[in-house]
């Protein structure tokens, strides 16, 4: 799999550009704020219809543009996809496969897959919980488009029970009386269908990532080990992981709901389900947050993004790696071994500020970025 063609018109930077590509290594080289990171910040939003760098998709839309447009030729078993994204701040956006209309625009979900690192990737270790349920979520969708419709189900029944519970919250100390719980426990029972099947998708992807993400790390340097990543959830004993059974741990989040119900219904928040948990990150037997060095960081990050490289691999299809700006961090060892692990991928994207901080184990071809203007070199 790789991206044969890349198409923006008022996206970030760009009032438009065209840029041809092919498989292999393709380094994008050129001074900060020039847009480089823009070019695969796009083809990011094809494969996953987000930024890895904002929340919203209005920063992504040129200053004083209405609309963005995303154009790009996915090659896939010498069958070509075109996939076209227009961006609607306000509005819902809209998208063409092959030039017909799509029902949705997640229905492009699936067509190009990538694993993307960049320097905003150090919060996976030293962020908040957040930071790494996007992570298991983005990488389920990868693998199984149709968890997108599971993950947006649940949300859409959290933020309808949470509501709930802050309006029975503020009847219960405005009346001092209490609330009907009726149409909570509805709610209850649609949380813990749709978060038993969230929570089972991602204790299933964990198990499958854990020797991965320790052989990418003991790959790229020698210091601290072992790297073991593992599921926290308030559903299991401290340092346990719930049970994997859909049918157990929906019953486990009724439960908990049940026990919770008073401090949910005084704080006027759901403190139950996926939305709570955390990926929690071991190194040499101690928590990676808080006690792993800035290179053990940046190579446990790392060695997330390898590992889930190496999963969507063995699926049968080689996703499009990018790495945006990462060499600059890393010591010339970790740069080396770096390369050497990734460069038979099907297609690798790099972008540098300084040609020489790429690996001569990367040479492809080269585009200098300057002032929104791509050429190659």
């Amino acid at each position: 799999m790789y991206v044969s063609h890349l198409q923006l018109a008022d996206f970030r930077s760009y009032t438009e550009a065209l840029v041809e590509l092919e498989p292999g290594v393709s380094v994008f080289v050129g001074a900060n704020g020039q847009g480089k990171t823009n070019l695969v910040e796009a083809i990011g939003y094809v494969a996953t219809l987000g930024s890895h760098r904002v929340s919203s998709d209005t920063p992504l839309v040129r200053q004083g543009a209405a609309r963005a447009i995303v154009r790009a030729r996915v090659v896939r078993d010498d069958r070509d996809m075109l996939v076209d994204l227009e961006l609607n701040p306000g509005r819902a956006n809209r998208a063409r496969i092959n030039r017909a209309a799509a029902g949705r625009p997640r229905d492009v979900l699936g067509i190009l897959r990538t694993v993307l690192f960049a320097p905003e990737d150090l919060s996976l270790v030293k962020g908040d919980p957040g930071e790494r349920r996007r992570f298991l979520d983005d990488l389920l969708v990868s693998r199984s488009p149709r968890m997108a419709g599971v993950r947006s189900d649940y949300d859409r029944v959290l933020k309808q029970r949470n509501a709930l519970l802050k309006s029975a919250s503020g009847r219960m100390f405005r009346q001092r009386s209490a609330p009907d719980l009726s149409t909570l426990e509805v709610w209850d029972a649609h949380l813990a269908e749709i978060g038993a099947e969230l929570l089972s998708a991602r204790l299933g992807l964990v198990e499958e990532l854990r020797p991965l993400v320790d052989a990418s790390y003991a790959g790229l340097t020698d210091s601290g080990g072992p790297a073991v990543p593992s599921y926290r959830s308030p559903l299991a004993a401290e340092g346990e992981e719930p049970p994997h059974d859909r049918a157990r741990l929906a019953e486990a989040l009724r439960s908990a709901m049940v026990e919770q119900r008073d401090r949910e219904l005084q704080r006027g928040v759901s403190l139950v389900g996926p939305h709570r948990d955390d990926l929690f990150l071991e190194l040499g037997g101690l928590p990676a947050k808080g006690y792993a060095s800035q290179g053990e960081s940046w190579s446990y990050a790392l060695s997330l993004k390898l590992a889930a490289f190496d999963l969507l691999r063995a699926d049968g299809d080689d996703p499009v790696l990018i790495l945006d700006d990462v060499f600059a961090e890393l010591d010339t060892e970790r740069r080396r071994r770096l390369a050497e692990r990734v460069r038979g991928a099907e297609q690798v994207l790099v972008t540098a500020a300084v040609a020489d901080d790429i690996p001569k184990e990367l040479d492809g071809a080269r585009f200098g970025v300057r002032e929104g203007t791509v050429a190659g070199e």
